[in-house]
């Protein structure tokens, strides 16, 4: 079994969020918000979010990382790419708004979270282990 830290792991973090896996958090997102769901993927989050009801959703495939294309928005709302986690958690840190992501227990216990002690940071564990949908680059599944 290949470990997280892996090249081939870090090759493939192109795993897509299930609609019930954001069906099991709707009772967390505000759906008065500006969302921004800032990895795009294969774009079908941006829908399930709308679905649940959220009235503004930006799902546009925009460079988190880039200042200048960054859009305006009250919370960030995402399942981001697990070997990017920690540049992230950088980013999150220095943007200071509300966020919610989708991430492995296992990320609790990394050096770089510890830069939100002094922060409001929540933690919901699922009851159930979320089963991702692979994104083949080689086709539009």
């Amino acid at each position: 079994m290949a470990g997280f830290h892996t090249k081939t792991f870090l090759k493939h973090d192109d795993y897509m969020t299930p609609k019930y896996a954001w069906e099991n958090i709707t009772e967390y997102i505000p759906k008065d918000k500006i969302i921004y769901e800032a990895f795009y993927g294969d774009g079908i989050s941006g829908e399930y979010l709308r679905e649940l009801g959220c009235k503004k959703v930006i799902h546009e495939p925009i460079d988190f990382f880039d200042d200048t294309t960054l859009p305006d928005y009250d919370i960030l709302i995402s399942n981001c790419p697990f070997s990017k986690s920690k540049e992230i958690m950088n980013r999150l840190f220095k943007l200071d708004k509300p966020f919610i992501l989708i991430l492995p227990s296992s990320k609790i216990n990394t050096s770089y979270m510890r830069i939100f002690k002094n922060s409001n940071l929540q933690i919901i564990i699922p009851r159930k282990r979320i089963h991702f949908e692979k994104k083949n680059k080689w086709s539009n599944s």
